[in-house]
């Protein structure tokens, strides 16, 4: 699910917990990632949101869409991972073009990484290797 940004910037952050809370309630036995897209939003936001999302109990917290302003920087995974408990898994998206942006987020603290632009670079390099 993608939060409602319109709540989080009008700072009804009880809205926002009720609407996640529901989406966790109807989604039990399967895996919930919150996309908070990070690129539009204040450090404060995001650790509210780390806060929210881990008392929803999520099971993963995602920097973000692919499709905004910005995807997952440095930055961002480590606030996350500091600010949600090791239950909560940080999913970093988004703008992840290189092996060494990969390597950089997993030792920042992501479990997951959306890569498609790695999955391509990774093709490109076996069939140079051939």
């Amino acid at each position: 699910m993608v939060i409602n940004l319109s709540m989080v910037k009008d700072g009804c952050w009880a809205d926002v917990k009720k609407d996640i809370a529901a989406v966790r309630e109807a989604t039990k036995g399967h895996i919930l990632k919150v996309i908070i897209e990070c690129c539009l939003l204040t450090d404060e936001e995001k650790v509210k949101l780390c806060e929210i999302v881990s008392e929803c109990k999520a099971d993963f917290i995602k920097t973000s869409t692919g499709f905004s302003k910005g995807g997952a920087t440095r930055e961002d995974v480590a606030l996350m991972r500091a600010n949600c408990p090791a239950e909560v898994k940080v999913k970093a998206a988004g703008g992840i073009s290189s092996l060494q942006d990969a390597e950089d987020f997993i030792a920042l603290g992501a479990d997951r990484l959306g890569t498609s632009r790695i999955v391509k670079l990774a093709i490109a390099m076996e069939k140079e290797e051939e």
